[in-house]
């Protein structure tokens, strides 16, 4: 053989072989870096959700940990509660338009389900229900959609 058939050859033998190696590298390194980028999102949103979780501790006065709403607030401890609610409706939205899929992979329904969980145990509050609608004002319609749902169902459930 020649040194052209060699080279030839060696053409055909990359074509047929390294060009779809390469293309399947390069979609396992894309879902790699996707999969990254979504749990980085996940642990951004996790951190902001902690921070919020320290103001609660902060503002203890407020019995923002309590399920149950404890005595009478006066209007500077209702406006910081009303402050907070309203970072956590935004905190919210920010995790349903970052993390929430029509159609979600077992990973980003992980992550979904997780903050699911947040707005339902905070839905579960009546005094969250009842500033939601106004808290929702100019939202997201689809967070809007999910929110209210899943308020809807922790109101009827008993406590």
């Amino acid at each position: 053989m020649s040194v052209l058939e060699w080279l030839e050859a060696a053409s055909y033998i990359v074509t047929v072989i390294g060009l779809p190696l390469a293309i399947g590298v390069y979609i396992h390194d894309r879902r790699r870096e996707q999969q990254t980028d979504e749990e980085e999102i996940f642990l951004r949103l996790s951190d902001e959700y902690a921070d919020f979780m320290r103001l609660v501790i902060n503002n203890a006065d407020l019995n923002l940990l309590s399920p149950v709403v404890k005595g009478e607030l006066n209007e500077e401890q209702h406006e910081r509660k009303r402050a907070l609610f309203a970072l956590l409706v935004s905190l919210f939205e920010r995790a349903y338009v970052l993390v929430y899929e029509d159609r979600m992979s077992r990973q980003q329904a992980r992550l979904w389900t997780s903050w699911e969980d947040y707005m339902i145990e905070w839905c579960a509050r009546e005094d969250f229900r009842v500033a939601l609608p106004a808290l929702l004002q100019g939202e997201d319609p689809g967070f809007v959609a999910t929110i209210r749902h899943i308020a809807g169902v922790a109101g009827s459930k008993p406590d």
